[in-house]
């Protein structure tokens, strides 16, 4: 049995020294990657030796650790992230109001998400690429008290490194697919130690637990979902009430799409154009990622259909060209809330491509009927939830769907809004359980 232990650990160890060598060897690679994506959104660009874990000219929090309570590392890679995050950092402050939050993401999009989250004498900055000379400068700087990673946050060197600097670290939300397991398990020596070094893990539903625990992290607790926490802004909701009745044509909403679905729905769009009600619904697309924007609105015109882009509206509201426009094309950050108010009926991004879904409890907060592919295993639980309160229905591909949309608009929606209304309502509290169990088990009373 000790030689078996031994054995796997050295495995584990050359693991990591393989891993370490592949990235210091990328090293060059991912920098030109990061200075590239600056050319179309220059957040990119600011700030960009943190990457490395530089931090010229900042003292960093460890320099002011007296002055207030604990500092908190919450990292939220993306949009999707910093969004879940909201709810779990304010949850935090609620029961420990002195702490301090030092906020870090991997991509454009969730910085700026993350911004709203921070409060006077936080820290917002990058997280480091995942060697171990970047990740330490990172820890020794900053010195945070605990780090939570959210949903499938996994980083080998990083998380090696906080535990040898008495960091604890917390998976929050956490969610693992079937297939996302099945990869992981190719790659257990050098993930398995990653999950194992956790102090808790802090799963979405019982079968992502189970999942959890078959790649190794124990202590796992199911505590719900965050997203069911996330509250629609209200003037976000009110700009879509007022963006929906600008005019008589119902909406109907392609909700973060991705890569290769927009050209499916406008071809199926297109299809049914003879037999749609009257009025004609007006098609809405939003985009996951900004740096498509212009590619989806290429398609747009590739097909002939006027295009209105709500980046041209004047003083946020569609103007006579818009209200004329047959599809709108939703090139803003940060307004899916309104955009799912101004609808009639949704369809899930990511679900009609082998994708898994993109949020849909956002759709159920702001009470907007939603129509899901098949490939939905990003949130699995929370799709069969969905379907059997009656707040979604299920289709095959984008025919069915843009048919399925039209069935609604013609039988109405006001049952289905309500139902998910009370779908989103019915599944809150995790931020609460969750911000309970980092502070009782990482920071002192």
């Amino acid at each position: 049995m000790a030689d078996s232990a031994v054995a796997f650990d050295v495995k584990a160890w050359l693991a990591r020294q393989a891993y370490t060598l592949v990235l210091r060897l990328g090293t060059p690679i991912y920098l030109w990657r990061v200075w590239s994506r600056g050319r179309e959104e220059p957040d990119y660009r600011a700030r960009w030796p943190e990457r490395l874990g530089f931090y010229p000219g900042s003292a960093g929090p460890a320099s002011d650790r007296g002055q207030r309570g604990a500092w908190v590392w919450v990292h939220a890679v993306s949009l999707g992230e910093a969004r879940a995050a909201a709810p779990l950092i304010a949850a935090l402050r609620a029961q420990q109001p002195d702490l301090r939050l030092l906020l870090t993401h991997t991509t454009a999009t969730g910085r700026e998400a993350g911004r709203a989250l921070l409060l006077p004498g936080d820290v917002q900055t990058w997280l480091p690429y995942d060697t171990p000379g970047a990740v330490c400068r990172f820890l020794r700087h900053f010195q945070p008290s605990v780090g939570v990673l959210m949903e499938t946050e996994v980083w080998p060197n990083l998380q090696h490194e906080a535990r040898r600097a008495g960091v604890p670290m917390v998976l929050a939300n956490a969610r693992l697919s079937p297939k996302s397991l099945r990869q992981g398990q190719r790659f257990a020596a050098l993930l398995r130690p990653a999950a194992q070094v956790l102090s808790v893990t802090l799963a979405q539903t019982e079968s992502d637990a189970e999942r959890l625990r078959a790649m190794g992290a124990d202590p796992v607790h199911v505590c719900g979902n965050l997203k069911f926490d996330m509250t629609p802004s209200p003037d976000l909701l009110a700009q879509g009430r007022r963006w929906r009745g600008a005019d008589a044509r119902p909406l109907c909403l392609a909700a973060s799409t991705r890569e290769g679905e927009e050209s499916g729905l406008l071809d199926a769009w297109m299809a049914a154009g003879p037999a749609m009600a009257s009025p004609r619904p007006r098609l809405l697309i939003v985009p996951r990622h900004p740096q498509r924007f212009d590619e989806v609105a290429a398609l747009v015109a590739q097909r002939g259909l006027s295009l209105s882009r709500r980046s041209a509206w004047p003083d946020g509201q569609p103007d006579a060209a818009a209200l004329l426009a047959e599809v709108w094309l939703g090139d803003s950050m940060g307004e899916m809330p309104a955009y799912y108010a101004a609808a009639a009926v949704a369809w899930l991004g990511g679900s009609f491509a082998p994708l898994g879904g993109q949020n849909l409890i956002e759709a159920a907060a702001c009470a907007c009927p939603l129509i899901m592919g098949p490939s939905t295993y990003n949130f699995a639980e929370a799709a069969e939830l969905s379907l059997a309160a009656g707040a979604s229905r299920r289709v095959a591909d984008w025919p069915q769907a843009v048919h399925m949309a039209q069935i609604w608009l013609v039988e109405g929606v006001s049952a289905a809004q309500a139902a998910a209304r009370a779908f989103a309502s019915q599944h809150q509290g995790a931020s609460k359980r969750m911000a309970a169990d980092i502070l009782r088990r990482t920071l002192p009373p």
